[in-house]
């Protein structure tokens, strides 16, 4: 049972589930007690440990599955800003997770008109295409979808290597920075089913064109990370 202080009893709930989280109380994945159960061990009405509840849904800290229950949401493998660029596998690496890749398919394509846009060459003629699943300790964490104009990278070979920066810094090309865009998804009907994801749990897409020291455009990225695994911030700075 919490005890009272002068905040809103919502917030004195909220840090008490926080807090039974953080001893292992409650532990990743688990159920929590009916809100019946939960409000009489709390001391609380039905009605603010509804608010309490929708605020940790609202933070992630719980996951709701309708006519299932309400869950301890995961913590995320990886946390950092979104202004710091890393390739896949340093993330996993950071996150003292084993990186570890599922390849789908690499192959040499004709590059398309949307193609030569995004890497502001209208002389473009073909690209390397590469589908993988990106895994931390064995369990499927990104899905990846990578282009390269054949130029940088001529001899891909995709069982010698886990990160194509390391692959393009060995051939020559080094990436400098990358202009991202992110959107949130729901459920993907492809991607969802090979990242194993439950149909509650969000994906986050990152559309990312990378360049180097020159400017060129080298990589264009359509990475699709697990939201209960990754968890990206910005800092932001007032001009």
């Amino acid at each position: 049972m919490i005890k009272s202080d002068n905040r809103p009893l919502y917030l004195q709930v909220i840090d008490k589930l926080k807090e039974d989280i953080d001893n292992g109380v409650y532990e990743a994945g688990e159920r929590l007690p009916s809100e019946f159960q939960l409000s009489k061990q709390l001391g609380v009405s039905r009605a603010t440990l509804r608010e309490a509840l929708r605020m940790l849904e609202d933070e992630s800290v719980i996951i709701r599955r309708h006519g299932v229950g309400t869950f301890i949401n995961t913590k995320p493998l990886f946390s950092s800003g979104i202004e710091e660029l890393f390739s896949i596998t340093d993330m996993i690496q950071r996150g003292n997770k084993k990186p570890g890749t599922i390849f789908l398919s690499s192959a040499f394509t004709p590059a398309t008109e949307d193609d030569k846009h995004k890497f502001q060459n209208h002389g473009l003629t073909e690209l390397l295409m590469i589908e993988r699943v990106r895994t931390a300790d064995g369990e499927p964490v990104v899905y990846c979808l990578d282009k390269i104009p054949k130029e940088y990278l001529p001899e891909y070979v995709s069982h010698q290597h886990q990160s194509i920066f390391e692959q393009l810094e060995e051939s020559g090309t080094t990436i400098s920075y990358a202009f991202t865009q992110i959107e949130p998804l729901g459920y993907h009907d492809t991607v969802s089913e090979i990242l194993q994801c439950e149909p509650e749990t969000a994906l986050l897409a990152l559309k990312q064109m990378h360049f180097d020291e020159e400017e060129r455009p080298i990589l264009y990225s359509l990475n699709y990370f697990r939201a209960d695994k990754f968890k990206f911030h910005v800092l932001r700075k007032r001009i």
